[in-house]
């Protein structure tokens, strides 16, 4: 009898045992699954690494180029707040001076008009340079960016094609802001003619005693970096729609590329 009884307690123990073993071992399998599984995400999408390119391509080339529209037409740059481009900051104590003598008004403003129409002028000449970086995007660039922050796309177009803007910009913005105005004077005649009276002040005793600084912003450069800036704000902006607002998504791939990031 008691043989028996110590029989059963056996039996009893190694059922035990072996049940954990057997547990343990597809808690095993089951976390190695699972580790499998988030190794490799690639695997469980639907979308070949051809097709998220071709998607990011084609949301580039959508965004940019109506980024690029948009700030061509008149006003694009003049009557958004967000862009609209200023005289130099260093430059604010002379056009406040210049506001208070008769004309002075108008000259100011003409020049901040001529300004941003010659950004106007130069936004077009950035879809052929944006659509040619777009071009050469790889499969891993596409990745990057499709799992990248809000302005991914934008930051790569920057980093690729800034330089190459800002030489097709600053021929344009030239020509604009060497275009007359009033009495037969170009914004950027206006506004050396503008710097030279400053400085000439500035160096005075009366200047120095008054604080006055002396001005050294080239008109062109200031125009053609903030027209630049202009245009990623813009683009950032039409990213931002495609990637959150599904309505956006005009065409079948930018739906299906982008609806990924819906999941």
């Amino acid at each position: 009898m008691k043989s028996s009884s110590t029989l059963a307690v056996y039996i009893i123990f190694i059922s035990l045992f072996s049940s954990n073993i057997w547990a343990q071992s597809l808690n095993l399998n089951s976390f190695k699954k699972a580790i499998s599984t988030v190794s490799t995400p690639t695997n469980s999408s639907s979308l070949s690494k051809e097709e998220i390119t071709k998607g990011l391509k084609n949301a580039l080339t959508i965004g940019s180029s109506k980024a690029s529209d948009n700030l061509h037409k008149t006003d694009g740059f003049l009557k958004d707040a967000a862009i609209k481009i200023l005289l130099p900051a260093e430059a604010q104590a002379i056009a406040r001076n210049i506001r208070l003598i008769p004309g002075g008004e108008k000259l100011v403003n003409d020049v901040v008009l001529r300004m941003n129409r010659a950004a106007e002028d130069a936004a077009i000449t950035a879809k052929p340079i944006f659509i040619n970086a777009i071009s050469d995007i790889s499969i891993t660039d596409a990745w990057n960016i499709l799992h990248g922050p809000n302005d991914a796309a934008t930051q790569y177009l920057n980093r690729n094609t800034n330089t190459s803007l800002k030489q097709a910009f600053q021929p344009k913005i030239n020509e604009s802001l060497n275009k007359k105005l009033i009495a037969d004077i170009s914004a950027a005649e206006a506004w050396n003619k503008l710097m030279r009276a400053n400085n000439k002040a500035a160096r005075s005793y009366a200047g120095k005693l008054a604080g006055m600084k002396r001005v050294n912003a080239n008109l062109s450069e200031h125009v053609t970096n903030k027209a630049l800036n202009g245009i990623f704000i813009k683009l950032a902006d039409e990213e931002k729609q495609i990637r959150k607002n599904p309505s956006a998504r005009i065409n079948d791939i930018l739906k299906k590329v982008f609806a990924e990031l819906d999941k």
